[in-house]
């Protein structure tokens, strides 16, 4: 495979980190290189610290898994959302998209990840627990599974309904406005947000 030679070992060794990013290939890593080297001294220095302070200080929310600055996520910690309901997402991401619709105001449960063996994740991997916890305490009434519709986020679905039923609370899933194999993260907000709005009961 042809490899580019780049003149400079640092212009180098930055295209290799850019574009271990996902989605960015090596040409786009090459541009954005460049980008910063012309850049003012001060605005890089910016750039740089923001992402440093970004993994250094970021937290993640002791009830619900989502990153949060310090303590409780802004979402768990504003009392007008609706307690009594969780939406169970994979990432941030999810959490972000469901958010722009503006059609949920209940908390969320963020696991992190899905149950999938070929990579060697299980359910001891992810918050499941924690889940069936904080339903335990009595205040939550729904949940709701808003995970992908893919075989991996189907499975992870199915493993906490059952972990959950015991608890005799009410177990719901997006509407399948969202096609089967399909990410959260792209669909569109409106879809998203109808497929909220009119979520069904959770079956086998």
């Amino acid at each position: 495979m042809y490899k580019q030679n780049y003149k400079s070992k640092l212009l180098e060794d930055a295209v290799d980190q850019i574009a271990s990013l996902p989605g960015i290939g090596r040409k786009s890593a090459l541009r954005y290189a460049l980008h910063l080297l012309h850049e003012p001294a001060a605005n890089v220095e910016k750039f740089t610290a923001a992402i440093s302070r970004m993994r250094e200080q970021v937290r993640y929310c002791p009830d619900c898994n989502m990153i949060s600055d310090e303590g409780l996520c802004p979402i768990c910690s504003d009392h007008s959302r609706d307690r009594g309901t969780v939406c169970v997402v994979e990432s941030l991401r999810d959490v972000l998209s469901i958010e722009n619709t503006g059609q949920y105001h209940g908390l969320y449960h963020v696991l992190g990840g899905v149950i999938s063996p070929m990579d060697g994740v299980g359910p001891d991997d992810l918050p499941i627990k924690a889940l069936v916890d904080r339903v335990g305490q009595g205040e939550i009434q729904e949940v709701i599974m808003a995970l992908d519709t893919d075989m991996e986020g189907e499975t992870t679905a199915l493993y906490i309904y059952r972990q959950l039923v015991p608890a005799g609370i009410k177990i719901s899933t997006i509407a399948r406005g969202i096609a089967f194999g399909d990410d959260l993260e792209y669909a569109d907000e409106f879809t998203l947000g109808k497929a909220i709005v009119n979520r069904q009961l959770f079956s086998l």
